[in-house]
């Protein structure tokens, strides 16, 4: 750690050198050389005689003001009641006398370094329907949305479950021209076969054995605006033919019924499953495929989100604080290294849920790692069976660079359906450079 001391009493540096530690102190004993100092260095604390160069209380205003600037702790020696008071509300850290009392300094700096390993909760939450992150993947998925929110194109949203599909269903549906209009949302993996399509579609008085009455489906309530389809993947065949036939016609037929039914929707699907591969196997339609992924948004696992983790993590410790009522003020440092080793099999629904967890067992003003729940705190052991294909540890064997770059471009355009557009952002890199390597490891149509 870094302190300057801004004192003509060219002994006290010598009285204060003991205590300090490993700390580096730096002493100025004129105004000229003060200034120039806290100019030229990023100082983790000044101490500030009251009487220094007969300017220590205004240079005292001057360094609260100053954005970034180290805590400043005031000397007097002849301290008084309204000397204090008036340094504190100059923004001083603490108010000492002169002499100093022994051992106060090496306490402010131990409590210094305390708060460097805290985080500090954010105190202002994002605006409602906004995905938090800043890494350079979830930044090309932020320009995807963007683009494709103003028009009426139909988007596949990709991801594992967990990652956030329906929040950018909203987020499309909120930018779009439809935001005055319904948004509809079904979990087609929820709901069993036979009532899927009466789901969807609706049904007409005496379609089936309990139909008792006239019931308006999920396309039509969506009308003039958004119908989210979740886990497109898992849906039958015969319905997918039904889905791809109301997408076609803008209208739908209900069960039992005669008469199509116009309507104006824009679709949303989303899954957690390799719809092409699907499609490979027979076990979805090629044409419905087409017809959802005129736009891709393909959402990364939150293991590969960097940073976003901490943003994510911070977001969701302030939200419920404020639901639940807790006094958290602060995260510690630790917390964040023990989620960093999690590898989040349940991406950000996995990681709000251990959040909330941890505010709820949360005993004071500072989250600590034993208020994480136990299964982060302590992740199960991998089995011991690994493998031959692994290395030591039981990870991955290594590769060169060069099929690394290749199994991550292969990948990229496997999951953007071959568009090299939205392949080359999804990397981060241009798409002439794609091309180029697309060519140079002979990635073409039809390779794996």
């Amino acid at each position: 750690m870094k302190v300057l001391l801004l004192d003509a009493d060219r002994s006290l540096g010598r009285t204060l050198e003991p205590e300090l530690d490993d700390a580096e102190l730096t002493a100025a004993s004129s105004l000229s050389d003060g200034l120039r100092l806290i100019a030229s260095g990023a100082w983790d604390l000044i101490l500030l005689d009251a009487d220094f160069s007969g300017a220590g209380m205004e240079l005292l205003g001057r360094l609260h003001r100053e954005s970034g600037m180290a805590p400043v702790v005031l000397l007097s020696s002849q301290p008084s009641m309204d000397l204090a008071m008036e340094a504190i509300r100059q923004g001083a850290h603490d108010v000492l006398p002169k002499p100093l009392p022994r051992g106060r300094v090496r306490e402010i700096l131990l409590g210094i370094e305390e708060i460097k390993r805290l985080r500090p909760l954010p105190e202002a939450a994002p605006a409602e329907g906004t995905i938090v992150g800043a890494s350079p993947y979830m930044m090309g998925v932020f320009k995807s949305i963007a683009r494709a929110a103003t028009s009426d194109a139909t988007v596949l949203v990709l991801g594992e479950s967990g990652t956030g599909k329906e929040m950018v269903a909203r987020v499309l549906h909120a930018r779009s021209r439809r935001a005055r209009g319904p948004f509809v949302a079904i979990n087609c993996a929820a709901i069993p076969e036979n009532l899927l399509e009466s789901e969807l579609f609706g049904h007409e008085k005496g379609a089936f054995t309990g139909a008792i009455g006239r019931r308006i489906g999920r396309f039509e309530r969506a009308h003039n605006g958004t119908l989210f389809l979740d886990e497109i993947g898992d849906m039958s065949m015969a319905l997918q033919s039904k889905i791809l036939r109301a997408i076609q016609e803008r209208e739908v037929e209900r069960v039992g019924g005669g008469n199509p039914v116009g309507i104006d929707v824009r679709i949303v699907a989303a899954t957690n499953r390799d719809l092409q591969q699907a499609v490979a196997e027979g076990r979805f339609r090629e044409d419905l495929f087409y017809r959802l992924a005129v736009v891709t948004v393909m959402l990364p696992p939150l293991r590969e989100r960097g940073t976003d983790l901490d943003l994510l993590s911070l977001h969701y410790f302030a939200h419920y604080a404020r639901e639940h009522g807790r006094p958290i003020r602060a995260v510690a440092e630790e917390v964040f290294n023990v989620l960093h080793r999690h590898p989040w099999p349940g991406n950000v629904r996995q990681l709000r849920n251990a959040a909330e967890r941890a505010v709820v067992m949360a005993d004071g003003e500072i989250l600590l790692p034993q208020h994480l729940p136990a299964d982060i705190l302590n992740p199960p052991e991998a089995s011991g069976g690994a493998s031959a294909s692994t290395g030591t540890g039981g990870e991955p064997p290594l590769v060169t660079l060069e099929e690394m770059e290749r199994r991550m471009i292969r990948r990229a355009l496997r999951e953007t359906g071959s568009n090299v557009t939205v392949a080359a952002e999804r990397l981060g890199i241009h798409r002439n450079t794609l091309r180029r390597k697309i060519q140079e490891y002979g990635l073409g149509p039809g390779t794996g």
